[in-house]
């Protein structure tokens, strides 16, 4: 498979991101206007016209562009709308970045947005549609709750031990969002705490789990050459790679709920297109889709930041904290900052944007040249992954 670089290279120059949490007095359309007007105050002498066509990524909250194009009373401009499970934000990115790269715009916008909190509901919303019945039927933390078993047979980690390291996940992210006024959850939890929450599937708790919430981001796109143009900090995208697994994972035998073979497949290919040879070392911060705390376990290996059957240790030492040598989940993550299905990627890139200019405050990890943002949608065995390499620097 092919990983070429594109042909222009491209650049964000303003990002914009709500708070994600529960916004019973705000709808998609107010949101949606909150994260643009964010983005676009950072742009002064630049208007809605003057981009020249829209992404919205969302997965339940509207069905066409329209959902972008009436709260923003666009008129004449090209707004597509897309979806892709819970990698919807980075989806409305991706295809905003080809609209730059291929030639055939100068200035885009990507948005992603999700209303959960006031639908009739809980958890995850999704429409399926019809199956022939011999889908698996369960929950995403039934799905995700395998990964624990599963890792700790691999590599021979004792129960305690497993349980030690969810638990730091859990409290480093929680951690982190208390630093954070965007988060959904801004307040430091306990060990004590993270254990002793009623048990959800498996080894998971309420706690190992994301915040389900409202929430939109938006970012503005445009050649790398032309960045200085709008801002003396711009932000290069310095390889992307997106996959869709065939779901074979979850019919065959050969899958041990170990990996996501799609985020080892896109992380490679993205780190190509960077020139990132040794993630582990060259990598200052990552924003990763910590849906269920050993997911975060399992990404950090997948994304080549710890060897193989080595990451529950390289958490539990303090690898991954804001103070540690490769900080991850800075702004708190799914599990801290919430999971708005079509933003969550979005924030990612927001968190990174954030960081690579030198504007994360009391968060911000010293001497941030490269980020990576890792989006995941879908279960283990059938899964969508998106991950990308951002740069202060081309």
């Amino acid at each position: 498979m092919t990983t070429n670089r594109m042909a222009h290279d491209v650049a964000i120059v303003a990002m914009g991101c709500t708070p994600f949490r529960d916004h019973w007095n705000s709808s998609a359309d107010d949101l949606l206007v909150d994260a643009v007007g964010d983005c676009m105050t950072a742009l002064p002498g630049l208007s809605l016209d003057d981009i020249d066509a829209f992404w919205v990524g969302t997965q339940g909250t509207g069905l066409s562009g329209q959902v972008l194009a009436r709260p923003l009373r666009l008129v004449g401009k090209p707004v597509t709308r897309v979806e892709n499970y819970c990698a919807t934000g980075s989806e409305s990115f991706r295809n905003a970045v080809f609209g730059v790269a291929s030639g055939a715009y100068d200035i885009v916008m990507a948005t992603g947005v999700e209303k959960l909190k006031d639908s009739s509901q809980s958890g995850l919303s999704a429409n399926l549609p019809p199956a022939d019945g011999t889908d698996v039927d369960w929950t995403a933390p039934a799905g995700f709750s395998l990964l624990s078993p599963a890792y700790q047979a691999a590599h021979g980690v004792g129960e305690r031990d497993m349980r030690s390291t969810l638990t730091h996940v859990a409290v480093k992210n929680h951690a982190n969002g208390a630093l954070n006024k965007r988060a959904q959850f801004q307040k430091a939890v306990t060990a004590e705490v993270v254990e002793r929450s009623p048990r959800i599937a498996g080894q998971l708790g309420v706690m190992d789990c994301s915040g389900v919430s409202d929430g939109a981001a938006a970012a503005v796109i445009v050649r790398a050459e032309d960045a200085h143009k709008y801002t003396d900090r711009p932000v290069y995208l310095r390889g992307m790679s997106f996959v869709a697994g065939s779901g074979a994972g979850l019919a065959s035998t050969g899958y041990d709920f170990t990996t996501f073979p799609e985020v080892v497949t896109a992380a490679a290919q993205a780190y190509e297109q960077a020139g990132v040879t040794d993630p582990a070392t060259q990598i200052s911060l990552a924003e990763v889709h910590d849906c269920f705390t050993p997911t975060e376990v399992v990404l950090m290996e997948d994304l080549g930041f710890s060897e193989r059957g080595k990451a529950w240790r390289d958490i539990l030492d303090g690898r991954y904290d804001l103070d540690g040598a490769l900080p991850v989940n800075t702004d708190g993550g799914l599990k801290s900052f919430g999971h708005p299905i079509g933003a969550t990627g979005l924030r990612m890139m927001f968190e990174c944007f954030t960081q690579l200019r030198g504007e994360a405050g009391e968060r911000q990890v010293a001497g941030a040249r490269l980020a990576v943002a890792q989006n995941l949608g879908g279960q283990p065995g059938s899964s969508v992954a998106f991950v990308a390499v951002l740069g202060s620097e081309l």
